[in-house]
């Protein structure tokens, strides 16, 4: 297909995507720049490529700010975050595709709408509901509240995905003797697997980068996930922006190993659920 394009064509197509290849690296590639200069280098050196490089903004991140804890207590809410809501999506995902009962589309609907809500509405009522489980500055409490934007979104991608699974296979297992349950983490989940991969790398992703609820709920230099921690290096009109960018640098890491592993998985679950949601 594209060697039927004309060569005129193709530079055009090229030279976009270089473009386009350049806005998106070039801001990444600046932050690890930065990362790397002295304070009185950040101002005084514009240049793209550090005089004096230094891993000194990193060794100051792992052991006078402790960034390591930071680093575990994001990697921990946003894991069991991501496990805790895909296991509930899956069931109510099946439940509004598969079972069929009175309401079922409007509380599909519904759940929909409920991602929708913005989280600066919701904070207060759940800043009650925390503080009477007696969950307030824990990371148990940030996993929970995590969860009411992280289900209704897996749910509903879910629900796309599901559609795109024929339910033949499922009623032949059932033929075969198996129950609804069995049909669906035996049947269904395994072919829905791409799926359930993109599904859980955006609810880790979306846990891994939360600020506002984090800043809320947790007040103790021990709880805080890394987000919280790169916003107390801002002190008043004072930016470290060496240490911002260093920690920037290590927060992002995860994630890009993350999106670079499951890629494959996550385009042809985005290529699924777009087409059957």
């Amino acid at each position: 297909m594209l060697n039927r394009i004309p060569a005129g064509q193709k530079i055009f197509y090229y030279a976009m995507l270089l473009l386009i290849a350049v806005i998106i690296l070039f801001p990444i590639y600046y932050m690890f720049t930065v990362s790397l200069k002295l304070p009185r280098d950040i101002y005084r050196d514009p240049s793209l490529l550090p005089l004096r490089p230094t891993l000194n903004n990193y060794v100051l991140m792992f052991t006078q700010y402790q960034f390591l804890i930071n680093i575990r207590n994001s990697f921990i809410v946003a894991s069991l975050s991501t496990i805790v809501s895909v296991f509930i999506s899956c069931l109510a995902a099946y439940s509004l595709v598969r079972v069929r009962y009175p309401g079922r589309k409007w509380m599909g609907r519904l759940i929909l709408f409920s991602y929708l809500t913005p989280s600066s509405l919701l904070f207060i009522p759940l800043a009650v509901i925390i503080n009477r489980l007696q969950l307030g500055n824990t990371l148990q409490g940030l996993i929970f509240v995590y969860l009411t934007f992280a289900a209704p979104l897996s749910t509903w991608l879910l629900m796309g995905f599901f559609r795109g699974v024929p339910f033949d296979l499922e009623e032949q297992a059932m033929v075969d003797g198996a129950t609804r349950l069995q049909a669906l983490f035996r049947i269904l989940l395994p072919i829905a697997a791409p799926g359930l991969i993109a599904v859980s790398v955006f609810t880790f992703t979306g846990a891994w980068n939360e600020l506002l609820l984090a800043l809320i709920f947790t007040t103790s230099p021990s709880i805080r996930t890394i987000p919280v921690a790169l916003q107390y290096l801002i002190t008043g009109d004072v930016f470290r922006w060496n240490l911002i960018m260093a920690g920037a640098v290590l927060a992002a890491l995860p994630v890009m190993i993350l999106y670079y592993l499951s890629q494959r998985f996550v385009v042809a679950g985005i290529g699924a659920g777009a087409v059957k949601a």
